[in-house]
């Protein structure tokens, strides 16, 4: 099983990056707080790996810290909650919120979350809520990297593709962006993705 890559970020995008480690790339899902925190593409990268294995397929799934990765096996250990759905829900929240939004049985926060309905919400809350009193918070949180020049069109175009991977209709995303480009800020695919998701919760 492969537990942790490192290399070169050959791609980067919105809940999917390319690894270079030594000549092959590695395709890697990650949830948008690990995308924030990436740099540029060619900078070096290191992820801590799940691998997920079935008849048909075998995915990697990276993360930047140990408590997003230990949350999202938690998460994937619920009845119904697959990889994908674990991924979503991480790019909806990230882990500082989920944690206690699932501790504190807030079926509001959770069902924000695209492909989060009451039943799942609640439950994640059974099932997780006295086990995440063990998760670690120790994990160094460091700032969102800054990003290689893109145009404001490749900016949009690429934040409305991750918030329609995340569930939200076209229409709503395209909304929600334009707003959110228009506001104040960095015009980055992480800020922007950051500003579109806070008024796609309120």
């Amino acid at each position: 099983m492969i537990a942790q890559l490192s290399g070169k970020l050959a791609v980067k995008l919105p809940n999917t990056v390319i690894i270079d480690v030594g000549g092959v790339g590695y395709e890697v899902t990650v949830p948008l707080s690990t995308f924030y925190e990436l740099g540029d593409v060619s900078s070096d990268v290191s992820l801590k790996i799940h691998t997920h294995v079935r008849e048909d397929s075998l995915q990697l799934f990276g993360f930047q810290t140990n408590r997003e990765k230990e949350l999202f096996l938690r998460l994937t250990s619920v009845s119904g909650i697959g990889p994908k759905l674990a991924i979503t829900m991480l790019s909806g929240m990230p882990a500082v919120e989920l944690i206690p939004a699932i501790r504190n049985n807030d079926i509001v926060r959770l069902t924000a979350i695209p492909g989060v309905g009451r039943k799942t919400a609640e439950r994640v809350i059974v099932e997780l809520r006295d086990k995440l009193a063990a998760v670690s918070f120790d994990d160094a949180e460091d700032g969102a990297a800054s990003q290689a020049f893109a145009t404001e069109a490749d900016v949009k175009e690429d934040t409305v593709g991750a918030l329609m991977a995340l569930g939200y209709p076209k229409p709503q995303a395209e909304r929600a962006v334009s707003a959110a480009i228009r506001e104040e800020g960095e015009r980055t695919i992480e800020a922007v993705l950051k500003r579109s998701l806070k008024r796609l919760s309120r």
